[in-house]
């Protein structure tokens, strides 16, 4: 009897051993997932009376980031009127892939394109590669910088360019865990490499509190300079923006 317990005793801890080990080895293979993180935000706003005004604006954005590559897509647009007169037409895009060689040292390779009808921006098409170095990397806070080479075609009015530039940025986001908001900063600067008196500079500030799970209330500053922007245009523009967005 206690010979013939001892087999089940033994046999019982052989497969406890056995499925805690087939166990561990499913969990050792299983293929981590890094999922795309996208948001969609929109802005309105209106005056009627003595201003007649409306300003809408749309951004959509996407990143995936894993332990080798990390990927950013992004899509924004604005169009106002101001007593029937259009005083804003924007369409910009990006796209930015990094590749890591360590765990702050990555290369990247970036495009970007914008159309500005008031600008007079037919068209700005941006794209060339580059390093960056993350200056601070932790669950909360990332801080980097990044430089390279770009290759710039454009049409401003009637004419037709293309030149090469230098590409200084640096990028600032920081999250509030305990309140659900966070704070963001980027900036560029692109002198042509044969004419530095001609250079574009993109910045950007905004900041974010959620209201809900999965929406938030966003506000953030837009400013695009242009050292020789088309003729009778401003260097420089502005644009403030509030709107809701919806992470998904």
């Amino acid at each position: 009897m206690k010979t013939k317990l001892k087999s089940i005793v033994a046999a019982g801890l052989l497969a406890v051993v056995s499925i805690s080990a087939s166990a561990q080895t499913a969990m050792t293979n299983a293929v981590v997932k890094y999922p795309w993180e996208s948001s969609a935000s929109a802005g309105l706003t209106l005056t009627k009376g003595n201003s007649d005004t409306a300003l809408v604006t749309v951004k959509l954005l996407t990143d995936k980031k894993t332990p080798v590559n990390e990927y950013g897509l992004g899509v924004d647009g604005a169009y106002g009127e101001n007593s029937s007169v259009e005083s804003t037409e924007t369409l910009h895009g990006f796209g930015q892939w990094n590749h890591l060689f360590s765990e702050k040292f990555f290369g990247y390779v970036r495009v970007e394109g914008l159309h500005d009808g008031i600008a007079d921006i037919k068209y700005r098409f941006t794209v060339g590669p580059g390093a960056g170095y993350y200056i601070i990397k932790t669950e909360g806070t990332t801080l980097a910088a990044e430089a390279g080479g770009s290759y710039v075609i454009q049409r401003l009015g009637t004419n037709d360019t293309s030149y090469e530039t230098l590409r200084l940025a640096e990028r600032f986001e920081h999250k509030f865990s305990t309140y659900g908001a966070r704070v963001w900063q980027t900036v560029e600067i692109l002198p042509q490499v044969d004419k530095f008196q001609n250079y574009l500079i993109n910045a950007e500030v905004g900041i974010e509190a959620a209201v809900a799970k999965n929406l938030s209330l966003q506000a953030y500053v837009d400013d695009n300079f242009d050292s020789e922007p088309a003729a009778g245009r401003k260097k420089n523009d502005v644009k403030l923006v509030s709107g809701v967005s919806y992470k998904f």
